[in-house]
């Protein structure tokens, strides 16, 4: 299929002026960002301000949805969430989704491969990232704790082949070992050529991790900015998110 080939040259992810609702709720009003293919950024701003939803539009989870969402130069606004998905996007939901019934591993094997033309992760190079999965995969899921069931959520979109990865409040809850693991996991992602889209409330957590950040206010970004000039936006995110 034509649309799972990568356009060169073009943004990972690019939106514009994307409003998104849910029932008679009007919940973004026109969000513009840019990811570039191998960057990590971070989606800043406090719970409620349209993060989460931004996220979901993106993947078509909300209701209507009006704008312009392009991957890999494929416009996908009018597209149903399967064929987005098969375009090489990842999404991490905060609540993980992790199938109490089934074992660690049989989780792991669950999503099928996306016809993106590339291959995901094997097992092996799972396992080879997440001792702690390799530890526990005949556990049920149930028995995980929350750090490893976070890692697994995020394990399993790497085995599909997806290259741009939605992840939503990964760090939320954990001890600070698994943040740290995760933030190993992330900076391997980047040198492995994945794109990261990070919603986080853990600001020291995606600090040192993001190439870039926006935050959002009220269903609007409302600043951007890079990694370089994080020191100088310091008193603005003081006074936006109270870090």
């Amino acid at each position: 299929m034509a649309e799972n080939k990568t356009n060169a040259g073009q943004p990972a992810l690019e939106i514009k002026g994307l409003q998104a609702w849910y029932g008679e709720s009007h919940v973004l009003h026109g969000v513009d960002m840019t990811v570039q293919p191998g960057e990590v950024v971070t989606l800043l701003g406090r719970n409620g301000a349209g993060r989460t939803s931004t996220l979901r539009a993106v993947m078509g989870l909300t209701g209507a949805r009006k704008g312009s969402v392009k991957v890999n130069g494929v416009e996908t606004i009018q597209m149903p969430t399967h064929r987005i998905a098969h375009l090489g996007l990842g999404y991490c939901p905060e609540e993980r989704g992790i199938f109490a019934s089934l074992t660690c591993e049989e989780n792991l094997l669950l999503p099928p491969e996306l016809k993106t033309g590339e291959k995901g992760m094997s097992v092996e190079e799972i396992y080879a990232m997440f001792p702690n999965l390799a530890e526990r995969r005949h556990s049920q899921g149930t028995r995980l704790s929350g750090g490893e069931q976070q890692m697994l959520a995020v394990a399993r979109i790497l085995r599909t082949g997806a290259r741009l990865l939605l992840l939503d409040e990964i760090s939320e809850g954990l001890a600070p070992v698994i943040v740290q693991a995760l933030a190993r996991m992330i900076t391997a992602l980047r040198q492995k050529g994945y794109t990261v889209v990070m919603v986080e409330q853990n600001f020291h957590f995606a600090a040192p991790l993001a190439d870039r950040f926006y935050v959002m206010e009220h269903g609007r970004i409302v600043e951007r900015f890079g990694a370089a000039e994080l020191q100088a936006k310091m008193p603005v995110l003081n006074e936006l998110l109270g870090v």
